[in-house]
């Protein structure tokens, strides 16, 4: 069983969403489906994949804002996040408005996820992890197979989330970021929710905010 993977960036804010086949079924899921849906379904079709299910890291809007679009256009489920960025879809169309980003209206994931369960895209099953800081509900979704992450906003090639949004924390996120995710392993690659891929090890070397030299 392997992976396919096309990254589509979407929104002004150029977010990295994806699109996850597993290539033994066909099946597939999209993560972060934030606008664009004309693109992301394009990149569906030349992958031949057909979409189960949409997964979502948090709540802003750049990463969730087409995602109910999305879910009523191709009858699929949207699992994530985590119950904690609630009041972050809630008032997405405050948010969009507030932000001159496309409307979008508040809806309901159909599974909130919780650290430690699991979440299958065909035959392979991903790990949720529960990673708050940028946002409280925030997960990350980690198939370790194929050693590969979805973080969203939490960790970036060389930097880290953005902690001044409401119940944001710095702390938490580097918690987040050093207890939960570096032990995943240094050869694990992650796709951010903007921005090129890297690995973990790599920035444990030499992320000026969670490198180990900072934390002796």
């Amino acid at each position: 069983m392997t992976l396919a993977v096309t990254v589509v960036p979407v929104t002004p804010y150029q977010q990295n969403c994806s699109v996850v086949k597993c290539e033994t079924t066909g099946k597939a899921a999209i993560v972060d489906p934030g606008g664009d849906i004309d693109r992301i379904l394009a990149a569906v079709e030349k992958m031949s994949a057909t979409v189960e299910k949409i997964l979502l890291t948090h709540g802003h809007m750049d990463h969730c804002a087409a995602s109910d679009v999305l879910r009523q256009r191709l009858s699929v489920p949207i699992e994530g996040p985590e119950e904690g960025d609630r009041f972050w879809i809630d008032k997405l169309p405050e948010w969009c408005q507030m932000a001159n980003f496309p409307h979008a209206d508040a809806f309901e994931p159909d599974r909130w996820l919780k650290d430690g369960e699991t979440v299958t895209v065909g035959d392979a099953t991903l790990q949720v992890v529960h990673c708050p800081g940028h946002t409280p509900g925030h997960v990350v979704f980690v198939h370790a197979p194929h050693k590969i992450a979805w973080v969203g906003d939490v960790i970036f090639a060389g930097s880290i989330g953005r902690t001044d949004f409401p119940m944001g924390d710095h702390d938490t996120l580097i918690s987040s970021i050093r207890d939960k995710l570096f032990p995943l392993g240094d050869d694990m690659q992650f796709i951010p929710g903007h921005g090129p891929n890297s690995t973990f090890g790599r920035e444990r070397a030499s992320n000026p905010f969670v490198a180990d030299t900072r934390f002796g």
